[in-house]
């Protein structure tokens, strides 16, 4: 197994591509903190998952645009598994809006979960890290990040924020031994993006974009987050890695 005796902490992994990668880090032999914000029924869910396939999971509620949340997820993963290999900054929402109707409050609320959100628990985690000189960092983007797209400014902005996160963090953790690099996705079939799919318009827009000519699974996905968790990657650091079906914007 590819992250035998790893510890990791999946942000946002009640559900969606946070619990697709929570369980299959567990498959891959890591014990992994599930984090959520607002429903512990499907966070409660993912760490039975895990512990069914004999892995330690621990479930802790923490909004990760709080920086006091943060901290004490962090030391609720260093009390449980004695130290923490990896970290994925998932967490996310979507407050759509066309820019001239966008409120400021829908702004700040999505900036502060994807960007925000990631420096903290990366700031978390990074004294742990550095004095153990090995730390994985991944950070969630989106194509929107780096096509843009209508009606989200808001989170395209977030996302696009996450890549120079991600180059700029690389480079201060590298010298102690921390690879910090990026996922970014396409259209996946999650609840997040119900509306794309569903509705007509939207989604032949969307699939004619896609040259693969599909969405994608969480299936698709997860693979890449394992192989960046693993010490295959520990030369890897600062990039950003498209999953995304071949996306044109």
């Amino acid at each position: 197994m590819r992250l035998e005796g790893k510890s990791a902490i999946v942000t946002g992994s009640g559900r969606g591509i946070g619990r697709a990668v929570a369980i299959k880090y567990a498959q891959e032999g890591a014990n992994v903190l599930v984090n959520y914000t607002k429903n512990p029924d499907t966070a409660n869910a993912t760490a039975e998952e895990i512990e069914k396939l004999g892995r330690k999971a621990v479930v802790v509620k923490a909004d990760v645009s709080k920086k006091i949340d943060c901290e004490n997820m962090v030391k609720v993963a260093l009390k449980e598994f004695g130290k923490i290999d990896i970290l994925v900054n998932n967490a996310g929402i979507s407050k759509p809006a066309m820019l001239w109707k966008m409120t400021e409050e829908q702004w700040d609320e999505v900036i502060d979960i994807h960007l925000k959100g990631a420096f903290l628990c990366t700031q978390a985690v990074a004294d742990h890290m550095r004095e153990r000189n090995y730390g994985k960092i991944i950070n969630v983007i989106s194509t929107a990040g780096i096509y843009g797209t209508v009606g989200q400014i808001n989170y395209a902005s977030a996302k696009a924020g996450l890549i120079g996160f991600t180059k700029s963090a690389s480079r201060e953790l590298g010298k102690s031994g921390v690879n910090v690099n990026a996922v970014e996705i396409g259209v996946i079939e999650t609840e997040m993006t119900e509306t794309i799919r569903s509705e007509p318009k939207l989604r032949e827009i969307y699939l004619s974009r896609i040259q693969l000519g599909r969405f994608g699974k969480v299936e698709d996905v997860v693979p890449v987050f394992v192989f960046l968790g693993s010490d295959e990657a520990n030369w890897i650091t600062g990039q950003v890695i498209g999953v995304d079906g071949g996306y044109v914007g």
